[in-house]
Order: C-alpha cells, then structure tokens, then sequence
C-alpha cells in the first residue's frame, strides 16, 4: 500500500461464529484509506467532502477522542504512552465514510509506520452498537515488523455482541502486500476454544472522484447496509435462541496493549 496517497479499499467481510449454531454471511463493502499526514490538504471531489456533508465524507470527530481535535495526536500520544518510539512515520487510517452523513465503522484500523515504511504497529479502534469505543494497541513487544504470518494475541474486555460474553482473548493478523490489504481477527473463550472468526479482504485504488463514484454506486448505502447486516444477524441469533448477554457497564480504561505474541501459523 502507497502509504503518501488517500486511497479506497474495495473489499470484502466475512463473519462466521462455530458454536451453538454455525452462522456465517459476507458482504461487500468499501473503506477509506488516509494517511493522517494527507489530511493537512484534503482532497475533495464531487462525491467525497472533509469535515463537511458530501455523498462521501469523512469527519475527524467520528474518530479518536470523539470531539474534533487533531487525529494524528491522538495516534502518537498512544504511540508514546505505549512506548512505541519505532512507529515514527505515516499514519494511515482505514476506516468507512459518511455516506449521505451517516456512518457506524465496527472497526478501524490505525496503520502506523515507521520512517522506513515498515509497519510497527495497528490501533483496531472498535465500536459497537450502544455507542461506546474501545482501541486494542497491537505491537510486538520488540517493536519489531508487523508481517503476514505475525500473530498479535490480546485479551478481550470491550462488550461488542449481545450474544457474547465479555470474557477470551483475540488473535489478529495483519497483512498488506502491495495493493491489497487482509485482517483476519479470531476470538477465543475463556477456556480457549475458537468461537468467532472475522476476516476483512481487498484491494486499493487511488481516491479519486471516478474511483468515489465506482464506489458510491457499487455499494449504494453501504453504511447503512453494514448496520442492518448486524441488526439481522443478531435477530436470527436471537430468534434461534442464542443466550442474550445484558451489557455489562463498560470498563474505565478505553486503550489496551494487547498481550503481544510472535506466533507463526
């Protein structure tokens, strides 16, 4: 991935849960990808606006601290906390847009280089459906390359599903070659079986104002879409009778390290 230049992502999403019921669906969906340093001089077109209504639009309020302020901060004040100083370069936001003002990004990834364009490391910030945010920091301890059969292995503590507890662990793996882009993120209870897989498949293509309009006309309300996906699964899950979990209170802290692994598949 060119990490100087505002692209799209075009791709896929794949959920499958393994246990009481086998469920799996896929849907095709598109994201942007910014690089932090790009949004000094946003680019606009017809179809895609910055902080500001448009048939595409991205807000910075609708990331980091909820509230306006300057994203790439925010990024390297985890960076340092965490003590991440090898994550010096680009910061490259993968993330889906405001369609028609609209949007709920389930995920977003946060790729963060260092100077000799090798990724250190990924900031998965999650949300769910009641409206609260939680950013898994994932980072080898030695701070060393993120690369394609890299496991990143993190305990999980921010309620996303009704249907799940708030309890196991995540294994992410990241993979960026070329022009294409792969997060395959698997959950595990806490007794250690495999539960859920979720995986996220695509290609990059410059930001363009022919390439928004492919988009926008491909995938029409794609944020939408992705929201009412997630509302009718959990319907069949609840009309099966899956157990419902209540949402516990969420906890105090909102940024975690995952417990890093260098695991190879």
């Amino acid at each position: 991935m060119d990490v100087t230049v505002p692209q799209i992502m075009f791709g896929k999403v794949m959920h499958k849960r393994l246990f009481e019921r086998v469920n799996q669906f896929t849907y095709g969906i598109y994201y942007l990808a910014l690089p932090l340093s790009s949004l000094k001089n946003p680019i606009e077109n017809f179809y895609f606006k910055y902080n500001r209504l448009g048939l595409l639009s991205f807000f910075d309020k609708d990331h980091g601290n909820r509230d306006g302020q300057d994203l790439e901060k925010w990024a390297r004040d985890i960076l340092s906390t965490h003590k991440l100083d090898k994550a010096d370069g680009e910061i490259v936001l993968v993330c889906m847009p405001r369609v028609f003002g609209y949007v709920f990004n389930p995920v977003s990834f946060w790729y963060c280089y260092g100077r000799d364009e090798k990724l250190r490391a990924v900031i998965c910030e999650v949300n769910n459906t009641f409206g609260e945010t939680h950013s898994y920091v994932c980072a080898h301890d030695d701070q060393a390359e993120i690369q394609k059969d890299d496991i990143l292995s993190g305990q999980k503590i921010f309620h996303v599903s009704p249907f799940l507890e708030r309890e196991g662990s995540y294994k992410f793996r990241f993979t960026l070659p070329d022009d294409k882009m792969g997060v395959w993120i698997d959950f595990f209870d806490a007794q250690g079986e495999k539960k859920l897989l979720t995986a996220l498949n695509g290609k990059f293509s410059p930001l363009s104002q022919s390439v928004c309009a492919r988009a926008f006309w491909a995938y029409p309300l794609v944020t939408i879409k992705a929201i009412t996906l997630i509302h009718w699964q959990a319907m069949k899950l609840f009309f099966n009778r899956i157990v419902y979990v209540p949402k516990p209170v969420q906890l105090e802290t909102k940024i975690t390290r995952v417990k890093t692994l260098k695991e190879n598949l």
